[in-house]
């Protein structure tokens, strides 16, 4: 389709003369003045405006500003016969895209710019499109879930993303606390700039240090040159610290003064440094407890909680799990060209009765693992993990209160603690860790549901 051009001059043999020059690679329409010109603007979208400056009763000028007032505004070229470097300047305050003299003016070179400017409307398009899918990817339309705990945790995300507050994120493993760090980024006006995320857990005390500030030459063996840190990758942008309840006490100072103070050193260096990042956290951990226990300092603790999220497990939101599936079952049916769409409802029942230890990670997995073992064109119990397939078998097969079908999701909590405690021989600690529930929420529970003496 070629691109539509409208052409507004007051003199007809102009614009008789430029549509003939130009209708072979345009669509092109003409108008007389500026009433006629925004009469046509209102009724069709055009992605060139070809502008005389003397127009009757209103010049061209203004005639562009109410042009770029549109929802989808044109190209503006201003023509004029009248060229002077103060009136380029005022044409482009006023939105014109670009200026042509007439007196000047080649239709090679008219075209010319017609077409750059074109691609430069293209790409900024793309870009606005880009924007959009990254937003796509990591705000909040990633994280799926209509449950109240889940939609109150995404207001909360939208309400303190714009701050500048550290914000720590609490929750069991593979319950979506990266998803969410992303998702605070990306909504903050540092999304132009660089999420660097650090997994404190995968490094020893040594290198998590260096990795975080930095290292100068020779700061220590292997240090063949200087190495900059997150901390400086991350300027202007946010610095995700995963696993933080990890980190050694010697980090904890330094991360401690950079929260303080926004300064650093690198390892090896007596340079002060600073740098504009936030910090965001998340840990699987009971950061309160550590604190009790003398393993993590409470002022850093106070300091890394200015905001706290507490990512619910699956098992208390399992009203999600039917969107969680098919959003799921999608993304994998679609990966590995299969045509399925649906699960049998003996397969949905089993999902809905499994206690989801591993949360939504576990839950992501297991529909990639039946997507690839399905025949059908859906779901069935066949195709779902083992350990999914015989919680189920046992609770339709047994009438005992322990495997009895559970009426809401705390019943299915209070019997999925309850077993754990039977599988452990009474264990607190081990069927805490069993269940992937920290020891203080399981004993938090057990007062709940009555269960201490159990």
């Amino acid at each position: 389709m070629q691109p539509t051009l409208l052409i507004v001059d007051d003199e007809k043999p102009t614009r008789e003369g430029l549509r003939a020059a130009l209708e072979d690679h345009y669509d092109v329409y003409i108008a007389e003045d500026a009433a006629t010109a925004m009469s046509l603007l209102e009724q069709e979208h055009f992605d060139v405006m070809l502008t005389d400056f003397r127009l009757p009763n209103e010049d061209g000028m203004k005639l562009i500003a109410r042009a770029k007032s549109l929802p989808k505004p044109p190209i503006c070229i201003l023509m004029t016969a009248y060229g002077s470097e103060e009136l380029a300047v005022e044409a482009m305050r006023k939105g014109a895209d670009d200026y042509i003299a007439k007196g000047r003016m080649q239709i090679d070179e008219l075209e010319m710019r017609i077409n750059r400017a074109l691609k430069q409307q293209n790409l900024e398009a793309e870009n606005v499109s880009l924007k959009k899918q990254l937003s796509k990817k990591f705000g909040v339309e990633n994280i799926i879930g209509e449950s109240p705990r889940i939609r109150e945790i995404l207001e909360i995300v939208q309400q303190v993303a714009p701050t500048r507050a550290t914000i720590l994120i609490l929750g069991e493993s593979g319950t979506g606390k990266e998803l969410i760090a992303k998702a605070i980024h990306q909504l903050s006006p540092r999304a132009k700039h660089p999420l660097v995320t650090v997994h404190c857990a995968a490094l020893s005390p040594t290198l998590l240090e260096s990795e975080l500030f930095g290292h100068e030459k020779g700061a220590f063996t292997g240090a063949h040159e200087r190495r900059i840190g997150r901390f400086e990758q991350a300027q202007g942008g946010t610095l995700f610290l995963d696993e933080i309840g990890e980190i050694d006490q010697a980090t904890q100072v330094k991360l401690l003064r950079f929260l303080s103070e926004r300064t650093f050193e690198r390892v090896g260096s007596n340079k002060t440094l600073t740098a504009d990042v936030r910090v965001v956290t998340a840990t699987n951990k009971d950061l309160e407890e550590m604190v009790n226990a003398g393993t993590f300092r409470e002022d850093l603790y106070f300091r890394l909680k200015v905001v706290e999220l507490v990512m619910p497990p699956l098992r208390e939101r399992m009203e999600d799990v039917p969107l969680l599936a098919h959003t799921f079952l999608r993304e994998f049916a679609r990966e590995n060209e299969k045509k399925i769409n649906e699960f049998s409802p003996e397969a949905m029942e089993a999902l809905m009765h499994y206690c989801w230890p591993g949360n939504v990670r576990e839950l992501r997995t297991a529909i990639e693992h039946a997507v690839v073992l399905c025949r059908e064109n859906k779901i069935i119990l066949r195709d779902l993990p083992q350990n999914v397939r015989t919680g189920f078998s046992k609770l339709g097969n047994s009438t005992s209160p322990l495997t009895a079908e559970p009426t809401t999701v705390g019943e299915a909590e209070k019997q999925m603690m309850m077993r754990a405690l039977k599988e452990c021989d009474g264990n607190r600690s081990e069927a805490a860790k069993k269940i992937g529930m920290s020891r203080r929420t399981f004993h938090r529970r057990l007062r709940k549901y009555g269960l201490e003496d159990f």
